[in-house]
Protein backbone atom coordinates (compact mmCIF):
# COMPACT_ATOMS: atom_id res chain seq x y z
CA UNK A 1 0.00 0.00 0.00
CA UNK A 2 1.14 3.59 -0.22
CA UNK A 3 1.23 6.44 2.17
CA UNK A 4 -2.45 8.06 0.65
CA UNK A 5 -3.35 4.63 1.39
CA UNK A 6 -3.72 4.99 5.11
CA UNK A 7 -6.04 8.21 4.88
CA UNK A 8 -8.86 6.18 3.47
CA UNK A 9 -9.01 3.67 6.25
CA UNK A 10 -12.21 4.20 8.13
CA UNK A 11 -10.44 4.38 11.58
CA UNK A 12 -7.99 6.46 10.75
CA UNK A 13 -9.86 9.42 9.55
CA UNK A 14 -8.44 12.15 11.89
CA UNK A 15 -5.20 11.51 10.79
CA UNK A 16 -3.35 14.77 9.49
CA UNK A 17 -0.62 15.09 6.96
CA UNK A 18 1.56 17.74 8.21
CA UNK A 19 4.41 17.55 5.76
CA UNK A 20 5.64 15.91 2.85
CA UNK A 21 2.96 16.12 0.72
CA UNK A 22 4.83 15.41 -2.53
CA UNK A 23 5.47 11.55 -0.88
CA UNK A 24 2.48 10.58 -0.14
CA UNK A 25 2.90 8.12 -3.07
CA UNK A 26 5.52 6.32 -0.76
CA UNK A 27 5.16 2.71 -0.50
CA UNK A 28 4.52 0.45 2.95
CA UNK A 29 5.51 -3.00 3.12
CA UNK A 30 5.90 -2.60 6.81
CA UNK A 31 5.12 -0.78 9.99
CA UNK A 32 7.26 -0.42 12.52
CA UNK A 33 6.52 0.90 16.81
CA UNK A 34 9.22 2.21 18.65
CA UNK A 35 10.42 5.06 21.06
CA UNK A 36 13.94 4.15 21.62
CA UNK A 37 16.81 6.27 20.48
CA UNK A 38 18.49 4.49 18.07
CA UNK A 39 14.96 3.29 16.70
CA UNK A 40 16.89 4.46 12.99
CA UNK A 41 19.15 1.06 13.07
CA UNK A 42 15.70 -1.08 12.96
CA UNK A 43 14.26 0.63 10.09
CA UNK A 44 14.20 -1.28 6.77
CA UNK A 45 12.88 0.31 3.39
CA UNK A 46 9.77 1.08 3.19
CA UNK A 47 9.04 1.24 6.71
CA UNK A 48 6.49 3.25 8.46
CA UNK A 49 7.38 4.07 11.86
CA UNK A 50 4.82 5.64 14.16
CA UNK A 51 5.82 7.11 18.07
CA UNK A 52 4.51 8.98 20.53
CA UNK A 53 7.79 10.96 20.70
CA UNK A 54 8.82 10.16 23.90
CA UNK A 55 12.51 10.62 23.00
CA UNK A 56 12.26 13.54 21.50
CA UNK A 57 10.40 15.70 23.56
CA UNK A 58 13.71 17.04 25.15
CA UNK A 59 15.93 16.86 21.99
CA UNK A 60 14.10 18.63 18.67
CA UNK A 61 17.45 18.79 16.34
CA UNK A 62 16.72 14.42 17.41
CA UNK A 63 13.85 14.46 14.99
CA UNK A 64 15.74 16.32 12.39
CA UNK A 65 18.38 14.26 12.54
CA UNK A 66 15.64 11.06 12.13
CA UNK A 67 13.95 12.53 9.15
CA UNK A 68 17.14 12.83 7.58
CA UNK A 69 18.08 9.48 8.35
CA UNK A 70 14.74 7.88 7.50
CA UNK A 71 14.54 9.30 3.71
CA UNK A 72 18.19 8.26 3.76
CA UNK A 73 17.14 4.84 3.95
CA UNK A 74 14.34 4.37 1.85
CA UNK A 75 11.42 4.67 4.57
CA UNK A 76 8.06 5.45 3.66
CA UNK A 77 7.05 7.79 6.66
CA UNK A 78 6.68 8.78 10.31
CA UNK A 79 3.65 9.17 12.16
CA UNK A 80 4.06 10.93 15.40
CA UNK A 81 1.29 11.38 18.53
CA UNK A 82 1.96 15.05 18.48
CA UNK A 83 -0.43 16.21 21.59
CA UNK A 84 1.29 13.49 23.84
CA UNK A 85 4.96 14.18 24.27
CA UNK A 86 5.81 16.81 21.38
CA UNK A 87 3.15 19.61 21.95
CA UNK A 88 4.37 20.54 17.90
CA UNK A 89 6.59 19.87 15.09
CA UNK A 90 9.44 22.64 14.81
CA UNK A 91 9.23 24.49 12.03
CA UNK A 92 12.78 23.38 10.26
CA UNK A 93 11.68 19.69 10.70
CA UNK A 94 8.84 20.71 8.42
CA UNK A 95 10.48 22.48 5.99
CA UNK A 96 13.10 19.85 6.00
CA UNK A 97 10.05 17.01 5.23
CA UNK A 98 8.55 19.06 2.52
CA UNK A 99 12.26 19.71 1.03
CA UNK A 100 12.90 15.52 1.28
CA UNK A 101 8.86 15.21 0.24
CA UNK A 102 9.31 12.79 3.40
CA UNK A 103 5.65 12.38 4.80
CA UNK A 104 5.05 13.68 8.18
CA UNK A 105 1.84 12.59 9.83
CA UNK A 106 -0.31 13.54 12.96
CA UNK A 107 -1.99 10.82 14.82
CA UNK A 108 -4.86 11.88 17.55
CA UNK A 109 -4.87 10.89 21.00
CA UNK A 110 -7.64 9.36 20.78
CA UNK A 111 -5.82 6.68 18.32
CA UNK A 112 -3.14 3.73 20.06
CA UNK A 113 -0.47 2.94 18.26
CA UNK A 114 -1.21 -0.62 18.41
CA UNK A 115 -4.55 0.21 16.62
CA UNK A 116 -2.37 1.85 13.82
CA UNK A 117 -0.28 -1.08 13.55
CA UNK A 118 -3.20 -3.46 13.86
CA UNK A 119 -5.09 -1.97 10.80
CA UNK A 120 -2.38 -0.80 9.06
CA UNK A 121 -0.92 -4.38 8.69
CA UNK A 122 -4.59 -5.94 8.40
CA UNK A 123 -4.53 -2.96 4.82
CA UNK A 124 -1.64 -4.72 3.61
CA UNK A 125 -2.41 -8.22 4.29
CA UNK A 126 -5.84 -7.29 2.26
CA UNK A 127 -3.90 -5.74 -0.78
CA UNK A 128 -1.68 -8.39 -0.77
CA UNK A 129 -4.38 -11.19 -1.08
CA UNK A 130 -6.11 -9.17 -3.46
CA UNK A 131 -3.32 -9.29 -5.85
CA UNK A 132 -2.74 -12.89 -5.08
CA UNK A 133 -6.66 -13.62 -5.91
CA UNK A 134 -6.21 -11.45 -9.22
CA UNK A 135 -2.72 -12.94 -9.97
CA UNK A 136 -4.74 -16.47 -9.92
CA UNK A 137 -7.40 -15.41 -11.74
CA UNK A 138 -5.51 -13.93 -14.65
CA UNK A 139 -3.31 -17.12 -14.53
CA UNK A 140 -6.17 -19.06 -14.87
CA UNK A 141 -7.60 -16.53 -17.85
CA UNK A 142 -4.79 -17.51 -19.37
CA UNK A 143 -3.92 -21.21 -18.58
CA UNK A 144 -7.58 -21.87 -20.28
CA UNK A 145 -6.53 -20.11 -23.12
CA UNK A 146 -3.87 -21.86 -24.22
CA UNK A 147 -5.57 -25.35 -23.30
CA UNK A 148 -8.38 -24.02 -25.74
CA UNK A 149 -5.83 -24.68 -28.39
CA UNK A 150 -5.84 -20.72 -29.07
CA UNK A 151 -1.91 -20.01 -29.61
CA UNK A 152 0.22 -17.50 -28.78
CA UNK A 153 -1.13 -14.97 -31.45
CA UNK A 154 -4.44 -15.17 -29.42
CA UNK A 155 -2.83 -14.67 -26.21
CA UNK A 156 -0.69 -11.62 -26.86
CA UNK A 157 -4.32 -10.06 -28.32
CA UNK A 158 -6.24 -10.90 -24.89
CA UNK A 159 -3.26 -9.78 -22.89
CA UNK A 160 -3.37 -6.41 -25.32
CA UNK A 161 -6.86 -6.01 -24.82
CA UNK A 162 -6.02 -5.86 -20.91
CA UNK A 163 -3.15 -4.13 -20.00
CA UNK A 164 -3.73 -1.46 -23.65
CA UNK A 165 -0.61 -1.68 -24.92
CA UNK A 166 0.47 -3.47 -27.88
CA UNK A 167 2.90 -6.39 -27.62
CA UNK A 168 5.48 -8.61 -29.33
CA UNK A 169 6.54 -12.04 -28.22
CA UNK A 170 10.47 -12.06 -29.91
CA UNK A 171 12.94 -15.19 -30.07
CA UNK A 172 16.38 -15.05 -28.06
CA UNK A 173 17.76 -13.29 -31.11
CA UNK A 174 14.84 -10.53 -31.12
CA UNK A 175 13.49 -12.06 -34.15
CA UNK A 176 9.31 -11.64 -34.25
CA UNK A 177 7.54 -14.81 -33.46
CA UNK A 178 4.03 -13.13 -32.67
CA UNK A 179 2.52 -9.91 -32.29
CA UNK A 180 -0.92 -9.04 -30.84
CA UNK A 181 -2.33 -7.81 -34.22
CA UNK A 182 -1.37 -10.37 -37.19
CA UNK A 183 -1.05 -7.16 -38.91
CA UNK A 184 1.26 -5.10 -36.50
CA UNK A 185 4.83 -4.70 -37.64
CA UNK A 186 7.44 -2.49 -36.20
CA UNK A 187 10.10 -3.00 -38.47
CA UNK A 188 12.12 -0.16 -36.55
CA UNK A 189 11.89 -1.77 -33.65
CA UNK A 190 13.22 -4.89 -34.69
CA UNK A 191 15.98 -3.27 -36.42
CA UNK A 192 16.80 -1.66 -32.78
CA UNK A 193 16.70 -4.17 -30.82
CA UNK A 194 18.92 -6.62 -33.10
CA UNK A 195 21.03 -3.94 -33.58
CA UNK A 196 21.47 -3.70 -29.58
CA UNK A 197 21.34 -7.09 -28.91
CA UNK A 198 24.22 -8.04 -31.08
CA UNK A 199 26.59 -5.31 -30.01
CA UNK A 200 25.64 -5.10 -26.30
CA UNK A 201 23.21 -7.88 -25.82
CA UNK A 202 23.53 -7.23 -21.59
CA UNK A 203 21.56 -3.86 -21.62
CA UNK A 204 18.97 -6.01 -19.67
CA UNK A 205 18.98 -5.18 -16.18
CA UNK A 206 20.00 -8.12 -14.59
CA UNK A 207 18.36 -7.35 -10.94
CA UNK A 208 15.02 -6.19 -11.82
CA UNK A 209 12.24 -8.09 -13.52
CA UNK A 210 11.84 -6.14 -16.45
CA UNK A 211 13.75 -3.22 -18.92
CA UNK A 212 12.40 -0.20 -19.95
CA UNK A 213 14.18 1.50 -23.19
CA UNK A 214 13.43 3.99 -25.52
CA UNK A 215 14.14 4.67 -28.97
CA UNK A 216 15.89 7.92 -29.53
CA UNK A 217 14.54 8.76 -33.14
CA UNK A 218 10.98 7.91 -32.95
CA UNK A 219 10.92 8.93 -29.17
CA UNK A 220 8.84 5.62 -27.73
CA UNK A 221 9.41 3.66 -25.26
CA UNK A 222 9.03 0.01 -24.66
CA UNK A 223 9.08 -2.84 -21.68
CA UNK A 224 10.66 -5.71 -22.08
CA UNK A 225 9.84 -8.93 -19.82
CA UNK A 226 12.46 -11.84 -20.52
CA UNK A 227 10.54 -15.35 -20.69
CA UNK A 228 12.66 -17.28 -18.71
CA UNK A 229 12.57 -21.27 -19.81
CA UNK A 230 14.91 -24.13 -19.16
CA UNK A 231 17.03 -23.04 -22.15
CA UNK A 232 20.60 -20.73 -21.38
CA UNK A 233 18.82 -17.58 -23.65
CA UNK A 234 15.40 -16.18 -23.13
CA UNK A 235 12.58 -14.98 -25.50
CA UNK A 236 11.18 -11.55 -24.82
CA UNK A 237 7.98 -10.36 -24.04
CA UNK A 238 7.92 -6.60 -25.84
CA UNK A 239 5.20 -4.10 -24.50
CA UNK A 240 4.44 -0.73 -26.91
CA UNK A 241 4.73 1.73 -23.51
CA UNK A 242 6.46 2.13 -20.51
CA UNK A 243 5.55 -0.18 -17.70
CA UNK A 244 5.77 1.48 -13.84
CA UNK A 245 7.23 -1.19 -11.16
CA UNK A 246 4.26 1.01 -8.96
CA UNK A 247 1.82 -0.27 -11.35
CA UNK A 248 1.28 -3.88 -9.00
CA UNK A 249 -1.92 -5.16 -11.25
CA UNK A 250 -0.15 -4.16 -14.55
CA UNK A 251 2.83 -6.14 -13.68
CA UNK A 252 1.30 -9.00 -12.40
CA UNK A 253 -1.13 -9.51 -15.23
CA UNK A 254 2.28 -9.41 -17.54
CA UNK A 255 3.96 -11.96 -15.23
CA UNK A 256 1.36 -14.33 -15.40
CA UNK A 257 1.17 -14.16 -18.74
CA UNK A 258 4.96 -14.79 -19.78
CA UNK A 259 4.68 -17.94 -17.25
CA UNK A 260 1.88 -18.87 -19.22
CA UNK A 261 3.82 -18.32 -22.60
CA UNK A 262 7.48 -19.72 -21.27
CA UNK A 263 5.38 -23.06 -20.47
CA UNK A 264 3.37 -22.90 -24.30
CA UNK A 265 6.68 -21.99 -25.89
CA UNK A 266 8.45 -25.17 -23.70
CA UNK A 267 5.57 -27.36 -25.27
CA UNK A 268 6.45 -26.38 -28.46
CA UNK A 269 9.74 -26.52 -28.50
CA UNK A 270 9.45 -30.11 -27.24
CA UNK A 271 7.36 -30.65 -30.54
CA UNK A 272 9.70 -28.77 -32.23
CA UNK A 273 12.76 -31.23 -31.32
CA UNK A 274 10.85 -34.02 -32.47
CA UNK A 275 10.75 -32.68 -35.99
CA UNK A 276 14.06 -31.30 -36.01
CA UNK A 277 15.21 -35.23 -35.23
CA UNK A 278 13.52 -36.54 -37.75
CA UNK A 279 14.58 -34.21 -40.51
CA UNK A 280 18.15 -34.91 -39.75
CA UNK A 281 17.86 -38.26 -39.28
CA UNK A 282 16.44 -38.24 -42.78
CA UNK A 283 19.70 -36.35 -43.65
CA UNK A 284 21.87 -38.60 -42.02
CA UNK A 285 20.67 -41.43 -44.21
CA UNK A 286 20.19 -40.07 -47.56
CA UNK A 287 23.81 -39.21 -47.60
CA UNK A 288 25.04 -42.36 -46.11
CA UNK A 289 23.11 -43.97 -48.65
CA UNK A 290 20.95 -45.89 -46.66
CA UNK A 291 17.56 -46.19 -48.39
CA UNK A 292 16.27 -49.11 -50.22
CA UNK A 293 15.06 -46.79 -53.07
CA UNK A 294 15.11 -43.40 -55.22
CA UNK A 295 11.25 -43.18 -54.99
CA UNK A 296 11.67 -43.73 -50.95
CA UNK A 297 13.85 -40.93 -50.61
CA UNK A 298 11.96 -38.46 -52.62
CA UNK A 299 8.64 -39.54 -50.47
CA UNK A 300 10.51 -38.53 -47.30
CA UNK A 301 12.01 -35.65 -48.92
CA UNK A 302 8.60 -33.99 -49.69
CA UNK A 303 7.66 -34.33 -46.09
CA UNK A 304 10.23 -31.14 -45.49
CA UNK A 305 9.09 -29.53 -48.20
CA UNK A 306 12.11 -30.30 -50.63
CA UNK A 307 11.29 -30.63 -54.37
CA UNK A 308 13.66 -33.51 -56.28
CA UNK A 309 13.97 -30.34 -59.73
CA UNK A 310 15.65 -27.81 -57.90
CA UNK A 311 18.80 -26.61 -57.98
CA UNK A 312 21.25 -27.07 -54.74
CA UNK A 313 23.81 -25.57 -53.25
CA UNK A 314 25.22 -26.95 -49.98
CA UNK A 315 27.40 -25.27 -47.33
CA UNK A 316 28.47 -26.90 -43.91
CA UNK A 317 29.54 -25.34 -40.95
CA UNK A 318 30.88 -26.58 -38.11
CA UNK A 319 32.98 -24.47 -35.07
CA UNK A 320 36.37 -24.16 -34.90
CA UNK A 321 38.27 -25.76 -32.08
CA UNK A 322 38.51 -23.82 -28.77
CA UNK A 323 42.13 -24.43 -27.07
CA UNK A 324 40.79 -25.16 -24.25
CA UNK A 325 39.35 -28.69 -23.65
CA UNK A 326 35.58 -29.20 -24.34
CA UNK A 327 33.10 -32.06 -23.87
CA UNK A 328 31.80 -33.91 -26.63
CA UNK A 329 28.66 -33.59 -24.89
CA UNK A 330 29.71 -29.33 -24.45
CA UNK A 331 30.33 -29.53 -28.20
CA UNK A 332 26.99 -30.74 -29.40
CA UNK A 333 25.18 -28.27 -27.19
CA UNK A 334 27.22 -25.31 -28.18
CA UNK A 335 26.52 -27.30 -32.05
CA UNK A 336 22.77 -26.88 -31.05
CA UNK A 337 22.76 -23.36 -30.13
CA UNK A 338 24.32 -22.21 -33.20
CA UNK A 339 21.82 -24.07 -35.11
CA UNK A 340 18.65 -22.23 -33.47
CA UNK A 341 20.63 -19.24 -34.34
CA UNK A 342 20.87 -20.32 -37.76
CA UNK A 343 17.42 -21.43 -37.99
CA UNK A 344 16.41 -17.50 -36.52
CA UNK A 345 18.56 -15.62 -39.05
CA UNK A 346 17.26 -18.11 -41.97
CA UNK A 347 13.49 -16.91 -41.36
CA UNK A 348 14.85 -13.49 -42.56
CA UNK A 349 16.90 -13.84 -45.84
CA UNK A 350 15.25 -13.98 -49.27
CA UNK A 351 16.91 -17.37 -49.75
CA UNK A 352 15.06 -20.63 -49.77
CA UNK A 353 16.81 -22.88 -47.36
CA UNK A 354 16.99 -25.92 -45.42
CA UNK A 355 18.68 -26.91 -42.59
CA UNK A 356 20.27 -30.02 -41.08
CA UNK A 357 22.69 -30.87 -37.77
CA UNK A 358 24.69 -33.76 -38.96
CA UNK A 359 26.66 -34.43 -35.47
CA UNK A 360 28.40 -31.23 -34.89
CA UNK A 361 28.04 -30.09 -38.48
CA UNK A 362 26.09 -27.48 -39.61
CA UNK A 363 24.16 -28.48 -43.15
CA UNK A 364 22.84 -25.48 -45.12
CA UNK A 365 21.07 -26.42 -48.71
CA UNK A 366 20.47 -23.05 -50.74
CA UNK A 367 17.56 -23.50 -53.32
CA UNK A 368 19.74 -22.29 -56.72
CA UNK A 369 17.91 -20.23 -59.09
CA UNK A 370 18.16 -16.73 -61.22
CA UNK A 371 18.30 -14.82 -57.98
CA UNK A 372 20.31 -16.42 -55.83
CA UNK A 373 23.85 -17.73 -57.40
CA UNK A 374 27.47 -19.57 -55.04
CA UNK A 375 28.09 -15.78 -55.28
CA UNK A 376 25.48 -14.68 -53.34
CA UNK A 377 26.10 -16.92 -50.55
CA UNK A 378 29.57 -15.82 -49.39
CA UNK A 379 28.67 -12.28 -48.00
CA UNK A 380 25.64 -13.88 -46.14
CA UNK A 381 28.09 -16.39 -44.69
CA UNK A 382 30.41 -13.34 -43.07
CA UNK A 383 27.76 -11.74 -41.74
CA UNK A 384 26.63 -15.06 -39.60
CA UNK A 385 30.55 -15.51 -38.77
CA UNK A 386 30.57 -12.23 -37.56
CA UNK A 387 27.24 -12.36 -35.24
CA UNK A 388 28.28 -15.91 -34.05
CA UNK A 389 31.21 -14.38 -33.08
CA UNK A 390 29.40 -11.68 -31.34
CA UNK A 391 27.28 -13.77 -29.64
CA UNK A 392 28.36 -16.69 -28.44
CA UNK A 393 32.15 -15.77 -28.34
CA UNK A 394 33.31 -18.18 -31.01
CA UNK A 395 34.40 -18.66 -34.55
CA UNK A 396 32.77 -21.05 -37.26
CA UNK A 397 34.07 -22.09 -40.60
CA UNK A 398 32.10 -22.90 -43.81
CA UNK A 399 32.87 -24.86 -46.81
CA UNK A 400 30.67 -24.36 -50.01
CA UNK A 401 30.17 -26.99 -52.62
CA UNK A 402 29.19 -26.55 -56.77
CA UNK A 403 25.82 -25.94 -57.56
CA UNK A 404 24.07 -29.82 -58.13
CA UNK A 405 21.00 -29.82 -60.61
CA UNK A 406 18.85 -31.67 -58.27
CA UNK A 407 18.24 -32.83 -54.64
CA UNK A 408 19.18 -36.38 -55.42
CA UNK A 409 22.66 -34.52 -56.35
CA UNK A 410 23.28 -33.11 -53.01
CA UNK A 411 24.62 -36.40 -51.81
CA UNK A 412 27.38 -35.16 -53.64
CA UNK A 413 27.38 -31.59 -52.86
CA UNK A 414 27.37 -32.42 -49.41
CA UNK A 415 30.58 -34.46 -49.95
CA UNK A 416 32.31 -31.33 -51.64
CA UNK A 417 31.39 -29.28 -48.99
CA UNK A 418 32.85 -31.72 -46.33
CA UNK A 419 35.97 -31.53 -48.42
CA UNK A 420 36.20 -28.06 -48.74
CA UNK A 421 35.83 -27.56 -44.70
CA UNK A 422 38.29 -29.99 -44.46
CA UNK A 423 40.95 -28.78 -46.48
CA UNK A 424 40.29 -25.60 -44.60
CA UNK A 425 40.61 -27.21 -41.07
CA UNK A 426 43.66 -29.28 -42.75
CA UNK A 427 45.63 -25.75 -43.68
CA UNK A 428 45.12 -24.62 -39.64
CA UNK A 429 43.41 -21.34 -40.40
CA UNK A 430 40.26 -20.58 -38.73
CA UNK A 431 37.04 -18.65 -39.74
CA UNK A 432 37.33 -19.56 -43.29
CA UNK A 433 34.83 -19.67 -46.08
CA UNK A 434 36.36 -22.08 -48.97
CA UNK A 435 34.29 -23.09 -51.68
CA UNK A 436 35.10 -26.86 -53.14
CA UNK A 437 37.23 -26.95 -55.95
CA UNK A 438 37.88 -30.14 -58.40
CA UNK A 439 41.25 -31.89 -57.80
CA UNK A 440 43.06 -32.33 -61.03
CA UNK A 441 45.10 -35.39 -61.49
CA UNK A 442 48.76 -33.98 -59.72
CA UNK A 443 45.96 -32.81 -56.40
CA UNK A 444 44.53 -36.53 -55.89
CA UNK A 445 48.05 -37.97 -55.82
CA UNK A 446 49.26 -35.84 -53.33
CA UNK A 447 46.47 -37.25 -51.00
CA UNK A 448 48.16 -40.64 -51.63
CA UNK A 449 51.03 -41.29 -49.22
CA UNK A 450 54.57 -41.05 -50.72
CA UNK A 451 55.58 -44.47 -49.86
CA UNK A 452 52.59 -45.97 -51.80
CA UNK A 453 53.35 -44.26 -54.80
CA UNK A 454 56.90 -45.26 -54.86
CA UNK A 455 55.62 -48.91 -54.37
CA UNK A 456 53.32 -48.32 -57.25
CA UNK A 457 55.82 -46.69 -59.35
CA UNK A 458 58.57 -49.48 -58.79
CA UNK A 459 56.12 -52.21 -58.82
CA UNK A 460 55.35 -50.93 -62.46
CA UNK A 461 59.03 -49.86 -63.84
CA UNK A 462 60.99 -52.40 -62.12
CA UNK A 463 63.99 -52.37 -63.49
CA UNK A 464 64.05 -48.97 -64.95
CA UNK A 465 62.93 -47.53 -61.92
CA UNK A 466 66.01 -48.04 -60.00
CA UNK A 467 68.27 -45.20 -58.24
CA UNK A 468 71.35 -44.28 -59.99
CA UNK A 469 70.46 -46.20 -63.21
CA UNK A 470 73.01 -45.68 -66.17
CA UNK A 471 72.05 -43.18 -69.33
CA UNK A 472 70.69 -46.10 -71.52
CA UNK A 473 67.20 -46.21 -68.47
CA UNK A 474 67.05 -42.74 -68.83
CA UNK A 475 67.01 -42.88 -72.64
CA UNK A 476 64.23 -45.69 -72.25
CA UNK A 477 62.22 -43.85 -69.65
CA UNK A 478 62.67 -40.66 -71.54
CA UNK A 479 61.41 -42.36 -74.94
CA UNK A 480 58.44 -44.39 -73.27
CA UNK A 481 57.24 -41.14 -71.42
CA UNK A 482 57.11 -39.07 -75.09
CA UNK A 483 55.72 -41.87 -76.71
CA UNK A 484 52.65 -42.52 -74.39
CA UNK A 485 52.18 -38.74 -74.09
CA UNK A 486 51.71 -38.81 -77.98
CA UNK A 487 48.56 -41.08 -77.81
CA UNK A 488 51.48 -44.30 -79.02
CA UNK A 489 52.35 -42.48 -82.50
CA UNK A 490 55.84 -43.62 -83.39
CA UNK A 491 55.80 -40.87 -86.02
CA UNK A 492 55.16 -37.90 -84.02
CA UNK A 493 57.55 -39.80 -80.84
CA UNK A 494 60.42 -39.61 -83.50
CA UNK A 495 59.75 -36.12 -84.04
CA UNK A 496 59.95 -34.82 -80.59
CA UNK A 497 62.87 -36.67 -79.91
CA UNK A 498 64.68 -36.03 -83.05
CA UNK A 499 65.55 -39.66 -83.69
CA UNK A 500 64.65 -41.75 -86.73
CA UNK A 501 61.50 -43.70 -86.07
CA UNK A 502 63.13 -47.14 -86.29
CA UNK A 503 65.13 -45.85 -83.46
CA UNK A 504 62.24 -45.39 -81.87
CA UNK A 505 61.14 -49.30 -82.00
CA UNK A 506 64.02 -50.56 -80.84
CA UNK A 507 63.59 -48.69 -78.05
CA UNK A 508 60.39 -49.66 -77.37
CA UNK A 509 60.83 -53.15 -77.82
CA UNK A 510 63.49 -53.40 -75.62
CA UNK A 511 61.30 -51.81 -72.89
CA UNK A 512 59.03 -54.41 -73.22
CA UNK A 513 61.85 -57.24 -73.22
CA UNK A 514 63.13 -56.00 -69.85
CA UNK A 515 59.10 -55.00 -68.18
CA UNK A 516 57.66 -57.98 -69.92
CA UNK A 517 54.62 -56.08 -71.26
CA UNK A 518 53.18 -55.50 -73.96
CA UNK A 519 52.72 -51.44 -75.73
CA UNK A 520 49.09 -52.62 -77.32
CA UNK A 521 47.44 -53.72 -74.09
CA UNK A 522 45.73 -50.61 -73.08
CA UNK A 523 45.58 -51.57 -69.22
CA UNK A 524 49.42 -51.60 -69.37
CA UNK A 525 49.87 -48.00 -71.05
CA UNK A 526 47.41 -46.90 -68.74
CA UNK A 527 49.59 -48.06 -65.98
CA UNK A 528 52.80 -46.51 -67.34
CA UNK A 529 51.40 -43.44 -67.79
CA UNK A 530 50.58 -43.31 -64.18
CA UNK A 531 53.80 -44.45 -63.40
CA UNK A 532 55.18 -41.75 -65.19
CA UNK A 533 53.04 -39.01 -63.79
CA UNK A 534 54.11 -40.48 -60.36
CA UNK A 535 57.95 -40.06 -61.55
CA UNK A 536 57.25 -36.60 -62.74
CA UNK A 537 55.35 -35.14 -59.30
CA UNK A 538 57.90 -36.88 -56.93
CA UNK A 539 60.52 -35.35 -59.13
CA UNK A 540 62.70 -38.72 -59.15
CA UNK A 541 63.88 -37.36 -62.68
CA UNK A 542 66.45 -35.10 -61.08
CA UNK A 543 67.08 -36.63 -57.89
CA UNK A 544 67.26 -40.77 -58.49
CA UNK A 545 67.99 -41.55 -54.89
CA UNK A 546 65.14 -40.00 -53.55
CA UNK A 547 63.34 -43.93 -54.16
CA UNK A 548 66.32 -45.56 -52.52
CA UNK A 549 65.82 -43.01 -49.30
CA UNK A 550 62.10 -43.80 -49.00
CA UNK A 551 62.25 -47.46 -49.22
Amino acid sequence: MKVKDLFTIPSFHDLKLLAGQNGVSRKIENINMMDAPDIIDFLKPNDLLVTTGYHLQNHPSALIELVHKMNDRGCSAIGIKTKRFLHDIPREVITLANDLSFPIIEIPLDISLVEIVNDTLSSILEMRTNELRYAIEVHQTFTNHILHGKGLQKLLENLSSMIGYSTWLVNPYFKPLAASAIKQTDTSLNQALEKVFFNEHQFLSPKSPFTVFSLLQAQTAYTVFPILTYQDFSCFLVIAGEISPNDRSLVLTIEQATNVIAFELMKENALKQYSIRAKNEFFNNFTEDKFTSTKEIMNRAKEFQIQNDQKFICVTGKLDVKEEYVSFTQKQLEANYVYDFLESELSDTPFQSHLFLKGEIIVLLFESNEQMHQNDVTPFLMILQKKIRKLFNRTISFGISNECQQFLETRIAYKEAIDALNTGFRANIHEFIRVHQTKDIEEILRLVPTADLLEFYQHTLKVLSEPGGGEDEQVLLNTLFVYLETHCQISETAKRLYVHRNTVIYRLEKCENLLHISLKDPEVTFRLRFALRIRELLNLASYPNIAASNE
